[in-house]
């Protein structure tokens, strides 16, 4: 499984309550599950700065990530961005190697 960053900005039509807010989360989260079963959720993170979520996740391949990221969009009037990570120790034992 591939490690990925995804980076969320809502737009100000997206919610409009902390009741909101919770919901849109619950329907996303349903939605990912149900079309992305495989999908490894690591964390989320509320964040200050340009973007308000940060969402840390494990799938296959860069494609199930593209559909993550659609999914959301979708939902949250957002804007998203996705990352590919590596753990640091698998990082260096790749750089080992050259």
């Amino acid at each position: 499984m591939l490690t990925f960053v995804m980076l969320t900005r809502l737009s100000s039509e997206a919610v409009r309550s902390p009741e909101a807010l919770e919901d849109l989360e619950r329907q996303v989260m349903e939605r990912v599950r149900k079309e992305c079963p495989d999908v490894e959720w690591v964390n989320s993170y509320a964040i200050l700065g340009p973007c308000d979520y940060l969402d840390i996740f494990r799938a296959k391949d860069i494609e199930t990530a593209s559909k993550v990221s659609t999914l959301v969009r979708t939902f949250g009037h957002a804007h998203t961005e996705i990352w590919t990570a590596t753990e640091w120790g698998r990082f260096k034992e790749i750089v080992r190697t050259l």
